[in-house]
């Protein structure tokens, strides 16, 4: 009897600034929904319905590669039919090609009854990321698994640390251009000044305690990198601009979301987020760069099923 299951993948911003490839954060919009469906025979068949033109064979997929590494290690000869309707656009730097990976193993370990763990699906849906950037990281995989705010204190081994789920509200603006991951990679300095590593462990320890005390204005404070983001910055237009005017609009601080071009900000309240947008806009409208806006809010659980068969 064949067993189907359909989910939302959430969104994630990778760093949160000063945390390069050790944290990441979960958001409630924009989300993929996927169909998995169960099947008693081996093999893995994906269809895409949507306009982004990413390759469905399997090997060439961030979901088939994900789902091959789970069935790798499951005793029974099974196959997953999957079919994906994505909303966060491939390389907006909102972990599109993690949303692709971890719901896939996520929907598969629902319809398995949860044989696998969480760090389990973290460690399958890596491969995933492997083949869009190169890179086996997990700081977009883990809040999409576990929800929340993710610390991975380290990829090998896995170890995973959920840090909670901050009562703040989250601007997202998308610059309408690409940046991949694997060419912002490839600009980052391969050594690091001690004085700048010394201040960068300091905001990334000021902001993993600010996010388990859910004190805000600590949380304000450590949103600094002094590493990566002035490298990657060059990338976006409008940057610099719109990182001010949203400090001026009140919000806590913020920066590129994972490898952007997408810049996220956090602020204490949902009338403080939609003036932060709107400094965003007024930024990308006066450069005359497209782009997408919206405010929302931090995804508590991760991937959701949303409808079982």
């Amino acid at each position: 009897m064949m067993k189907k299951v359909k989910i939302k993948v959430p969104a994630t911003v990778a760093n949160l600034v000063c945390g390069f490839d050790i944290l990441g954060m979960a958001l409630n919009d924009p989300y993929d929904e996927m169909e998995l469906t169960l099947r008693d025979e081996p093999g893995i068949s994906i269809k895409h319905e949507d306009a982004f033109n990413l390759p469905e064979s399997v090997h060439e997929n961030v979901a088939g590669v994900a789902l091959l590494a789970l069935l790798e290690e499951y005793a029974k000869p099974i196959g997953f039919d999957v079919v994906v309707r994505k909303h966060i656009k491939p390389g907006s730097g909102l972990g599109s090609s993690a949303a692709g990976s971890a719901g896939a193993v996520v929907a598969a370990n629902h319809l398995l009854d949860n044989f696998f763990s969480k760090e389990d699906l973290v460690r399958f849906a890596m491969n995933g990321e492997k083949l869009a950037s190169g890179v086996k990281h997990a700081d977009n995989i883990a809040p999409s698994v576990y929800g929340g705010v993710t610390l991975i204190r380290s990829i090998f081994p896995l170890d995973i640390i959920s840090l909670g789920c901050p009562s703040l509200y989250v601007t997202i603006v998308h610059p309408q251009i690409e940046v991949k991951t694997s060419d912002a990679r490839q600009i980052l300095r391969k050594e690091v000044q001690l004085k700048d590593a010394i201040k960068q462990w300091g905001n990334i320890a000021g902001l993993v305690t600010g996010i388990v005390k859910n004190d805000h204005a600590l949380i304000g404070r450590s949103l600094e990198d002094v590493i990566i983001e002035p490298v990657r910055s060059i990338l976006i237009p409008g940057f610099d601009d719109v990182k001010q005017r949203s400090r001026n609009a009140g919000a806590l601080g913020g920066g590129i979301s994972g490898s952007g071009p997408s810049i996220f900000m956090l602020s204490e309240s949902e009338d403080i987020a939609h003036r932060v947008e709107r400094e965003m806009i007024h930024v990308f409208t006066n450069i005359g760069v497209d782009f997408k806006s919206c405010v929302t809010t931090i995804n508590d659980v991760g991937v959701r099923i949303i409808d079982n068969e």
